[in-house]
This record gives structure tokens, C-alpha cells and sequence, in this order.
């Protein structure tokens, strides 16, 4: 069956437009375009970023699950590639913690104004560039290292693929009842 417009349509770019804008205004009213609450994350006094992550992977991720059962949506599973998996979650990880904001937050950041943020907005441009230039020399060679294809835990573990997502349920249902419910101030 599948969606009535492709991603490549102009009605599927207005619709990812508005589910960005969406997602940007969730992001905004969960408090995570502040550096407080990004920063006090890492120093663990703050986990409303664990929270917000979590309810959206598992919301999302059921979500694709149920659409993809229903052949509305089709899966498209990128490599599992260790090399630069690991060397872009490092990077992405180190300017996270310098900056205070993930590419997400720190572009709702800018959004609502945080100029601060906007020095960060423009390195992940300038990163996105660099990458994009560098992409023909290390294409062959380093991003190939570690290569496992196109690869699910559902395929790799034997695990079904809802026992993932119960289990993470779980985790996120301990984890919200003993985490403390503490919110930095603005």
C-alpha cells in the first residue's frame, strides 16, 4: 500500500518540514534547547534528556515497527559500519559535552534565540562540509573498516524484534521511576 506522497515529492518534503517544525516544538517545551539541561545531563544532575531520548526512541521506533507491518513504511538499513560509527558517535559525543547541545537541541537552540548556540550551529555546518569534502578520499578505505552490512539486532542477536522493543520499554520504565524528576533551571 505505502503513503500516498514519496519523501522526494513536494508533498513529502512539506511533511517532513512539519514533522521537523513538530519535533523541534516537542524538543523546545521538554526543556532540552536550554544548556543547562544538556549540560547537568553529563553532570547527572539532570536526566531529563535520558527521558526525552528514551520516550522518543521507543515511541518512534514502535511507530516505524507498526507502520512497516502495515506497509506503510519500508525500512532502510544503512550499514553497520564500526570505523566511522565509533569515530562520528566521539565526535559527535565531544561536542556535545563542549558545546551543550546535540545537533537537534542546538539548532532549537538558535531557534529561540540562544546566539550562543549559533557558534555551534555554525561548526556543525562547517563539520558537515569538511565531511562532505573528505568523503571521496575515505570512502574506499576508511569507511569500509568494520563493515557488517546491512545489519539489525533482530538479525544479529536471534532476539525478536518486539522483545527489543519490550525491553527497552523496561529499561525506560525502571529508570523513570528511580530516576530523580529534577529540571535545571532556565
Amino acid at each position: 500500500m505505502g503513503l500516498p506522497f514519496s519523501t522526494s515529492s513536494t508533498a513529502g518534503l512539506v511533511v517532513a518540514a512539519l514533522v521537523g517544525v513538530v519535533f523541534g516544538v516537542l524538543l523546545h517545551r521538554g526543556g532540552v534547547g536550554n544548556y543547562n539541561v544538556i549540560v547537568n545531563q553529563f553532570r547527572l544532575k539532570d536526566f531529563t534528556v535520558l527521558r526525552i531520548m528514551f520516550t522518543a526512541i521507543i515511541v518512534g521506533g514502535v511507530g516505524i515497527a507498526l507502520f512497516h507491518k502495515a506497509g506503510l513504511a519500508a525500512f532502510h538499513i544503512k550499514p553497520a559500519v564500526l570505523a566511522p560509527v565509533i569515530t562520528g558517535a566521539l565526535i559527535f559525543g565531544v561536542g556535545m559535552v563542549l558545546l551543550g547541545y546535540c545537533p537537534g537541541t542546538g539548532v532549537v537552540a538558535v531557534a529561540t534565540g540562544r546566539i550562543h548556540a549559533m557558534v555551534g550551529f555554525l561548526g556543525m555546518l562547517a563539520g558537515g562540509i569538511a565531511y562532505a569534502f573528505t568523503f571521496p578520499a575515505i570512502q574506499d578505505g576508511f569507511m569500509k573498516i568494520g563493515d557488517f552490512g546491512k545489519v539489525r539486532l533482530p538479525e544479529i542477536t536471534g532476539i525478536p524484534e518486539v522483545a527489543w522493543w519490550a525491553g527497552l520499554a523496561v529499561i525506560a520504565g525502571i529508570l523513570f521511576v528511580f530516576l530523580p524528576k529534577t529540571r535545571s533551571p532556565e
